[in-house]
């Protein structure tokens, strides 16, 4: 080869070289700047006064400006994606005797089906879910009865009349229609009373569980988890006993102490399921923030604790703080909020839709709940229909069960705020939160995504500052106006 081919072709070989690395460098510089790229924010606003309705907004390109441009007339919210707490189950309600029967009577095919797509799509609606369904009866059932129910002064300690019958005509087909919809959906159950025969009182209403009666109810609830998964509906958790300090007089309920509910889990309930092999969890307490020495007196049993996995919540009494005292004690067990209703009670929307979202929403998960849930998920326009207990409740929605006409309530609102953006499997961040009347909370979905939900509590309009990984974006969020943001 001559010399001057030689020269040529190590000039090309230099050539390519810095070209190589010019390319790296410049390749490096806008892998750069694309982690530092304006992230386009979505939102959706909910206004006190009903203009706005989960409402989409203009989107909003975030600044890449270093903080100190914030300004100082804004409200600073800073997100920390490296701050991590608990994943996410989802958002829901319960589906009682009484919404089972009103989406199955009151609504013809075609407004059932677009109602629940609605409720419970990932895809087209705002993705509730989680359902709470009641063992038996309760205050919203059109009678009350269990699933062993025999004559007065009668015993069936074989459970030879077991049978979930009163669930088949609309609870049960609900069900499964609403799983073929969200498969992801997790359903609880929480019985609100054992069959009579097991009780002190001889009947559904006060009264406590019979000693005598421990080893058949642990058997009456195992059945009833096995014929609830035979007919295509999975239950992911199981309470103990609803309110088990209440002892209604007018419907269904049952008092358990502490020491009770642990002797019953320990020896009875829990052996059970896992010699059945039973993937349902056991929850305990699903009653109130203000005694939450209850289900730490239960978590203190060493066996009792070795098969309960959570500890269930609801709103009527205390603060929601209660949930991060039994956390703090008990880390490895899961914290669910389950129960929480509004009514005529409250008629203002604007300011339930700010205590929903500011208590439920946002507290209920800054203090550690994986999945929150309301009570009644429909009720009609009399609040019902029920038998005993709350004559004035209100549902997520209410159905006129004239006309089938649909009406999205302020729980309807604060539910979706979080259950149409935060999926299965979100974790929560960390977020500034109780500045300047604002309350957020944030989560980073399996997808990348990040959401935080705010409510503006003051009687003012208030200009945020959100500052995030990468970027910040201003907004000015209304007074007692709830907003999502969504970015990447």
């Amino acid at each position: 080869m001559s010399v001057s081919r030689t020269a040529a072709l190590a000039a090309s070989g230099r050539r390519a070289i810095v070209a190589a690395v010019l390319l790296a460098a410049f390749g490096c510089s806008a892998a750069r700047r694309h982690t530092t790229a304006p992230a386009l924010v979505e939102s959706w606003l909910t206004t006190p006064d009903r203009a706005q309705l989960l409402a989409r907004q203009p989107d909003i390109t975030s600044a890449v400006e270093p903080p100190d441009t914030l300004g100082t007339g804004a409200t600073r919210i800073e997100v920390d994606t490296a701050q991590t707490f608990q994943s996410m189950v989802g958002f829901g309600a319960a589906l009682t005797d009484a919404s089972a029967w009103l989406l199955q009577t009151r609504l013809s095919p075609a407004q059932r089906e677009a109602l629940l797509q609605e409720l419970f799509s990932p895809d087209s609606g705002i993705a509730l879910g989680m359902v709470r369904l009641t063992v038996g009866g309760s205050d919203f059932s059109r009678a009350h009865y269990t699933f062993d129910d025999v004559a007065p002064g009668e015993r069936d300690d074989a459970l030879r009349h077991f049978d979930i019958a009163p669930n088949r005509a609309d609870v049960i087909p609900l069900m499964r229609r609403v799983r073929a919809i969200n498969p992801d959906l997790w359903v609880m159950a929480t019985p609100w009373s054992a069959p009579a025969w097991m009780k002190s009182s001889g009947s559904l209403y006060k009264g406590t569980l019979r000693p005598d009666a421990y080893a058949a109810y642990a058997e009456y609830l195992r059945r009833l988890v096995e014929a609830f998964a035979a007919e295509g509906v999975p239950i992911a958790l199981l309470s103990v006993q609803n309110e088990p300090h209440n002892e209604p007089a007018d419907y269904p309920g049952m008092r358990l102490t502490a020491d009770q509910r642990a002797d019953f889990v320990a020896h009875h309930l829990g052996p059970l399921f896992a010699r059945r092999q039973l993937a349902t969890q056991v929850v305990d307490w699903d009653h109130n923030w203000d005694a939450p020495e209850s289900p730490l007196g239960v978590l203190a049993d060493s066996l009792a604790r070795r098969y309960i996995s959570g500890v269930a919540w609801h709103c009527y009494a205390g603060d929601v703080a209660a949930q991060s005292r039994v956390h703090d004690a008990h880390p490895d067990k899961d914290t669910w909020f389950t129960e929480c209703s509004g009514g005529a009670w409250a008629p203002n929307f604007g300011d339930n839709l700010k205590w929903n979202v500011r208590t439920l929403i946002v507290g209920a998960t800054r203090h550690w709940a994986r999945g929150v849930m309301l009570w009644n998920l429909a009720l009609d326009e009399r609040h019902g229909p029920h038998a005993g207990g709350c004559n004035d409740c209100r549902g997520v929605v209410t159905i006129d069960s004239a006309t089938g006409a649909v009406t999205r309530n302020e729980e309807y609102y604060a539910l979706a705020h979080a259950s149409r953006f935060v999926r299965p499997g979100a974790v929560r961040i960390a977020s500034s939160s109780g500045v300047n009347d604002i309350e957020t909370v944030a989560f980073r979905n399996r997808d990348g995504t990040k959401v935080l939900i705010a409510v503006n509590s003051a009687d003012v309009a208030r200009t945020l500052a959100i500052q995030a990984t990468g970027g910040r974006f201003p907004v000015t969020l209304p007074a007692g106006a709830v907003a999502t943001y969504r970015w990447r």
